[in-house]
């Protein structure tokens, strides 16, 4: 399990694909600089979206983790 402390905990499951992505643009400017947040999906396509979303916006993830249908990503806020 992962050890980031994460300030907000985003419940996307059942979100199909841009939808967890999209909302994560959304919530990421209600953390401070350098707080996690951490998303619960279960859209598979997540796990090269965010990476790439975080890439292009100058946030970071910080670990991906799947368990069962489940994915857990942490995103940190870089700016």
């Amino acid at each position: 399990m992962a050890d980031h402390e994460a300030v907000k905990v985003l419940d996307l499951k059942g979100l199909p694909c841009p939808m967890p992505v999209v909302k994560m643009s959304q919530e990421i400017g209600s953390v401070k600089v350098g707080e996690v947040i951490e998303v619960h999906t279960t859209d598979p396509g997540s796990l090269s979206d965010f990476p790439a979303w975080a890439k292009s916006s100058g946030n970071q993830v910080l670990e991906s983790q799947q368990d069962g249908g489940v994915i857990r990503i942490f995103v940190k806020r870089l700016k």
